[in-house]
Formats: structure tokens, sequence, C-alpha cells
């Protein structure tokens, strides 16, 4: 009986996985998130049924992995460089905030005022 439990395991952790990690247009008849459920919820019947019925047995043309897929290609563009961090200290930050700031309603006041000049009186 033990048995029976670990083989329908690792069906179901192999089907998850495989699941997981199929193309959005490799999963037939449900949404991939359906079929996740559907296999964690009947770990026996919705493995069986996603390799029945609910993948595609087509040759895949790319795999589809975790994380980052321009890490497996070969002939991959160099990563960027990374940028410069802002050495200034946060108090240098804040004023020149508050400089930028009292330049914007500075450069208001003028946008208002040449408004007003151009107006009938």
């Amino acid at each position: 009986m033990p048995i029976l439990a670990l083989l329908t395991l690792a069906l179901m952790v192999f089907a998850l996985i495989d699941a997981i990690t199929r193309r959005d247009d490799q999963v037939k008849h449900l949404p991939k998130f359906a079929w996740v459920f559907f296999i964690v919820l009947l770990p026996l019947v919705g493995s069986i049924l996603w390799f029945t019925i609910g993948r595609e047995w087509e040759q895949r043309g790319e795999p589809m992995s975790f994380g980052d897929p321009r890490r497996w290609q070969k002939d991959a563009e160099p990563a960027p460089a990374p940028r410069a961090h802002d050495r200034r200290t946060t108090e240098q930050q804040i004023a020149d905030l508050e400089r930028e700031m009292y330049l914007a309603d500075l450069e208001e006041q003028v946008r208002r005022r040449r408004a007003e000049g151009d107006a009938p009186a």
C-alpha cells in the first residue's frame, strides 16, 4: 500500500513539473492554472488526465524553463553593464528635490504671469 502512495506522489510531482513548465500554447482543453489545480486536488486522476488529454505530445520547439530564457541561449548578448549607483547622501537628494520643486514653482509662476499679461484687461 505505501508503494502505491509513493507512486501516486511521484506521478503527481512529475505531472506538476510538466504542467508548470509547458508553454500556454502546449496546454489543451483547460488553462494551465486549472490543470495544476486539478492535479493537486485529485493527484492520481488529475495526473493521468494531464498526460492523456491535457498536454500536446508533438515535438517541443523550445523548452520552457524557470528564470530568464536568455540564460539558455548559446549566442546571447552580453548583459548590460550595471548602472552606477547614486553616491549622494539622502540629505543631498532631498535638497536636490527641494531645489527642483522650487524651480518648478517659479516656472509655473512665470507661465501664469505670462498668461495674465496676454489676457485682455
